[in-house]
């Protein structure tokens, strides 16, 4: 696991090139926390070419978890997919728990 500061990740940083989180493929950004990186605010640019299954793929292959927070749609239907498990977490800032879905890298 590479060590990176904890907070946003954006299109384009040095880790997120890494992962291939780029601004020709995604809006938004990521969060770090601890050992996991979530993606909670991202919007592909070229649906339906991989990259976000290359994203995840490259996450878990550097040792994070990943989450997605409170998935919607068709997100919801990626995950199931994917192999994500459904969790719940304490969210600060609307002060309940909040659906999560989770992905360990193997070990």
């Amino acid at each position: 696991m590479q060590n990176i500061e904890d907070g946003p990740i954006f299109p384009d940083d040095k880790f997120a090139r890494k992962i291939g989180f780029t601004r020709d493929k995604f809006d938004g950004y990521l969060w770090k926390d601890g050992d996991s990186i979530y993606i909670s605010v991202i919007i592909s640019k070229q649906p339906g070419k991989g990259n976000f299954s290359r994203l995840i793929n490259n996450i878990l292959k550097m040792g994070y978890k990943v989450k997605v927070s409170i998935p919607l749609g068709r997100m919801r239907l990626i995950l199931l997919k994917k192999g994500f498990k459904k969790t719940y977490e304490w969210d600060y800032v609307y002060m309940d728990y909040v659906e999560v879905w989770v992905k360990e890298p193997e070990r």
